[in-house]
């Protein structure tokens, strides 16, 4: 096996791109096995914790509804792969997109719905709000580890794009598989939409955020490549 001996360079990208410190990313990259095992032992907790819903669907659409552990996991072999010398850009890129994605709506989704989870354990709800959020600050390391191409971006792309599908708008079989949430999908909300409408919201901006960042950071490293600054 091929192993990474040397962290990867930093290449000087807007902070938009690029907002966490180089000693954080470093030290994330340094002790990459570690971030690994974290994200493993995240993954094994998060289908726990979708356990009750995963029984309640149809096995055919398991791999649609836990999708917080699944983005741990892309992140998890994400880097594994790069630390074994294999990086693979495509996996790389749903790591990306996922942590993204989760790491932002389920933040979102716990301040929106936050009087509903009022059953929540305090420290519970503490720990999936900050530890999602976490999720983005680890998504924000990989273009270290990845030039984001394009045809990487798309694979992310499509399989983020069709969980937006059956978890809103078409479920294929059953009902959405969105996340559970604990108000009834049509209880009225803000600026006139029900819950399903704000949820679907938060997504779909997540998504097409993850898509922009990803696309934006390949562009602004084919310009430092050919030697010309953004």
């Amino acid at each position: 096996m091929v192993l990474s001996p040397d962290l990867p360079t930093r290449d000087p990208l807007p902070t938009y791109l690029a907002p966490i410190p180089r000693v954080i990313e470093d030290l994330g990259l340094r002790f990459a096995w570690l971030v690994v095992a974290i994200n493993l032992a995240g993954t094994a907790f998060g289908f726990w914790y979708y356990s009750p819903q995963l029984a309640d669907t149809a096995v055919v659409m398991w791999p649609w509804v836990p999708d917080s552990p699944l983005a741990t996991l892309f992140i998890a072999l994400a880097i594994a792969a790069w630390k074994l010398g294999y990086e693979q850009p495509w996996l790389t890129s749903l790591a990306f997109f996922g942590n993204v994605i989760l790491g932002l709506w389920t933040p979102f989704t716990l301040l929106a719905f936050a009087d509903a989870y009022a059953y929540l354990h305090p420290l519970m709800y503490q720990f999936l709000f900050w530890s999602h959020l976490a999720m983005v600050v680890q998504a924000y390391v990989l273009h270290r580890i990845t030039d984001f191409p394009v045809w990487g971006v798309a694979v992310a792309f499509v399989w983020y794009t069709s969980n937006l599908i059956v978890d809103y708008f078409i479920p294929i079989v059953g009902e959405p598989h969105h996340t559970f949430i604990p108000v009834a999908r049509d209880e009225p909300m803000f600026l006139e939409a029900d819950a399903l409408g704000v949820i679907a919201a938060g997504e779909v901006t997540f998504t097409l955020l993850a898509l922009f960042l990803a696309l934006a950071t390949r562009v602004k490293k084919c310009e430092l490549a050919r030697g010309r600054p953004g």
